[in-house]
């Protein structure tokens, strides 16, 4: 069993306590098709909307990934980027960190590059390096997310690219927290901004100048727009997911609904 955020552990959190919600007010009305909230310091749920639902959740997906390089590469590990790694990218209409054919970029680095900008060719030039190959690193993908409890989540690549994966509200925040306690992503998924050589990678995280720790967005036509999100409140560490919302600005704007309320909610329990 694996314990995230001040012992609570990986995969239960959806069999935390969620009775007496209604004792902190009206819930807020959102228009994303799912959504999850947790308080990871006393594992409670104060929000839950279709939360076992599997859908595609787009470049969410990259924190699993980044979670398995963690466990396979050491940071220091140099890479040198293919063509077929800029190519699947630009291929795919897909997000890019603008890596360069013959460059050679650290897993450090490389991890920005995948979470910021939120840059295919990252993913693509990782799993290639650390399957070997990208078939065998989506393997590995599954393999952690069975590991970990996450029951309703299945992936199909590296980076959220429309295919046949799967995830759901809970699962991703539980593996929110997961990247959280991971004292190398936390840092690199609240970075508003990253320098590297000639590549300036900007975090497209709306919250992080609003106090949020990090940690994704995504979109694809399937997906909709998706955020991970996650921010310390009054001692609390909330931990939360959007999915299928209708809109860029509309997923900030329900992760903000949803932290009040679950600060409130908190509060009253």
């Amino acid at each position: 069993m694996r314990y995230g955020v001040l012992g609570v552990p990986i995969g239960l959190l959806t069999l935390v306590f969620w009775a007496g919600a209604a004792h902190a007010g009206t819930q807020p009305v959102i228009t994303a098709a799912e959504a999850y909230v947790i308080d990871a310091t006393d594992g409670t749920v104060p929000y839950a909307k279709r939360e076992h639902r599997r859908v595609p959740v787009a470049s969410l997906t990259k924190i699993m990934t980044a979670y398995v390089v963690r466990q396979e590469a050491r940071l220091g590990d140099a890479l040198t980027i293919t063509t077929a790694d800029v190519r699947h990218a630009n291929a795919s209409g897909a997000t890019t960190a603008g890596l360069k054919a013959g460059e050679r970029v650290s897993v450090r680095e490389l991890l920005y590059a995948l979470l910021l900008p939120s840059g295919a060719d990252a993913a693509h030039a990782l799993a290639e390096r650390y399957g070997p190959g990208t078939s065998k690193f989506v393997a590995k993908m599954n393999a952690a997310a069975r590991e970990l409890g996450l029951n309703d989540t299945r992936f199909t690549n590296p980076d959220g690219l429309p295919g046949k994966g799967y995830s759901s509200a809970a699962d991703q925040a539980s593996l929110a927290q997961v990247a959280l306690d991971d004292s190398v992503l936390r840092q690199v998924v609240k970075a508003g901004k990253h320098t590297y050589r000639k590549h300036v990678w900007r975090n497209t995280n709306k919250l992080l100048s609003e106090g949020a720790l990090g940690l994704k967005t995504g979109y694809t036509t399937a997906a909709g727009f998706c955020l991970s999100f996650a921010e310390k409140r009054h001692g609390h560490l909330f931990i939360g997911v959007v999915l299928g919302e209708t809109s860029d600005a509309r997923r900030f704007t329900t992760a903000r609904k949803l932290l009040s309320y679950a600060e409130g909610w908190s509060s009253e329990t």
